[in-house]
């Protein structure tokens, strides 16, 4: 009996969906899930200042990592909308890779950061209002703040002193999809690429040490929204 009031259920949001307004000028969407920042890092050599030079073929590494991601949208006409992406701070591992010969001990991780990425964004629904199912393409502007930034105790001990990451500003692109549920409730899922570059600095032996490093992550999210 459970069984068959549970088809039922599903039938019944299934069969609704299609019949729904979607996105109207002047809605107020909130959008809540779980969301992942995966850099695709592209790192310059390092630089060491006890060489007074980059050391070639060595690079900073930086780990992937989930939190909570919140959308904030508000829809301009029944097509175009602005959106604010917020999550909660990311935390990234840091590592060292590459150093070669008597500076091979270096290799490893190097400390933890955390980052926040707040981005504004015009989002447009190419779809029908009337359409349950409702992709969407968006870009915008990112900054993101770099905070927190600790060496590891392993790390200290080598001979690191401090860890700064500057902040940056950048552009982001993402597409989505809405499936509404409800006239008010929907899936969502989302993909962006943001452009976020970033110089690491730190000192080994009282002398800087120093990389450039494009992180341009893909970062992916899956949740629910509601339609306000």
């Amino acid at each position: 009996m459970r069984k068959t009031l549970f088809t039922a259920s599903v039938l019944a949001v299934a069969l609704a969906a299609p019949f729904v307004q979607a996105h109207q000028a002047g809605d107020v969407i909130v959008r809540a899930g779980a969301i992942t920042v995966d850099p695709r890092e592209d790192s310059g050599d390092i630089y060491v200042g006890a060489l007074n030079s980059s050391v070639a073929g060595t690079k900073a590494t930086l780990d992937s990592n989930t939190q909570l991601g919140l959308n904030f949208a508000y829809m301009l006409t029944d097509k175009v909308g602005i959106e604010l992406l917020a999550a909660t701070p990311f935390s990234h591992d840091v590592g060292v890779a590459g150093m070669p010969g008597g500076f091979s001990g270096l290799n490893g991780k190097l400390g933890e950061i955390k980052h926040l990425p707040p981005t504004l964004s015009v989002v447009y629904y190419p779809l029908d209002s009337k359409a349950a199912f409702q992709p969407y393409v968006g870009a915008g502007i990112n900054y993101t703040w770099f905070f927190d930034d600790k060496l590891s105790s392993s790390a200290e001990s080598k001979g690191f002193n401090g860890l700064d990451m500057k902040d940056s500003w950048g552009l982001a692109f993402q597409v989505g999809a809405d499936y509404m549920l409800t006239d008010s409730l929907m899936i969502n899922a989302q993909v962006r690429y943001i452009d976020i570059d970033t110089t690491g600095t730190t000192s080994y032996g009282g002398a800087k040490v120093k990389v450039d490093v494009d992180v341009d992550p893909m970062i992916y999210m899956v949740g629910l929204g509601y339609k306000f």
